[in-house]
């Protein structure tokens, strides 16, 4: 896609801050119109947009929780209310508890809140997308290269991502004809609130060695994986799952 005069128009998932605002101010620096959704965190959500705004980018911010199909279809309305369509839908919004037990250690509010915002929030976007997303659209989720390192602690995480990496690449194949891809970048750990909230300092910096290029990622690293995949370099990439993590898996 090649957006001229704001034409096109993303919807940014979770993008109040971190890799979600990070994507949601990169995809306006290229033209696009933004659509930025929160949960609860409107007064960072407002703050991206007037950042947007400020550098001459057009964008609105829309609460909506996304593992609530209702909510996401107004989300959806919101969008084609402000800007008249939807072509891009960067399916970001996830949660990671600070605390991460064993599987067995694992309480079911836990799990099911998991599930709820990373698997059925993904699936209720993209079921409104598969219906509202403009001929050439693009769809990226997010998904973790958590999956690859397989680090004790991260089970139901983890499979929460694998359900998303499943969905995507079945997801590519059921939209034949429509010219619109499906692709989910799948960061390593980055420095965000996310991903930084409960760790201790020696642990983010055993993280930050680990991969071969011996940094945390950034947002704006992953912002830039949105980038390519929604971007006319990335027309021929569909289905498939980026690993945006320095090498480390």
């Amino acid at each position: 896609m090649n957006p001229s005069n704001n034409s096109q128009v993303a919807i940014v998932t979770g993008a109040s801050r971190g890799i979600g605002a990070a994507v949601a101010q990169r995809l306006a620096t290229d033209g696009y119109a933004v659509v930025v959704n929160y949960a609860g965190r409107a007064e960072e959500a407002n703050g991206v947009v007037k950042a947007i705004e400020a550098q001459g980018g057009r964008a609105i911010s829309v609460q909506a929780d996304v593992s609530e199909p209702a909510a996401v279809r107004t989300l959806f309305d919101e969008a084609v209310a402000a800007f008249g369509r939807v072509d891009v839908l960067v399916n970001n919004a996830g949660i990671m508890p600070p605390a991460l037990p064993h599987l067995a250690a694992t309480d079911d509010t836990t799990f099911d809140r998991l599930f709820a915002v990373n698997v059925k929030g993904t699936f209720n976007a993209l079921r409104e997308a598969a219906q509202r997303l403009e001929a050439g659209g693009r769809i990226i989720n997010f998904s973790s290269s958590v999956i690859g390192l397989a680090l004790p602690g991260y089970a139901v995480y983890a499979a929460t991502k694998s359900a998303v990496e499943t969905m995507t690449h079945i997801m590519a194949k059921e939209l034949r004809g429509k010219n619109i891809t499906v692709n989910a970048v799948a960061p390593g750990p980055t420095a965000t609130a996310l991903f930084l909230d409960g760790k201790t300092p020696e642990a983010i910096e055993r993280l930050a060695m680990a991969a071969p290029l011996e940094r945390l990622g950034t947002p704006e690293d992953i912002a830039s994986a949105v980038a390519l995949l929604v971007g006319p370099s990335g027309a021929w990439i569909n289905g498939q799952t980026l690993r945006a993590n320095g090498g480390l898996v």
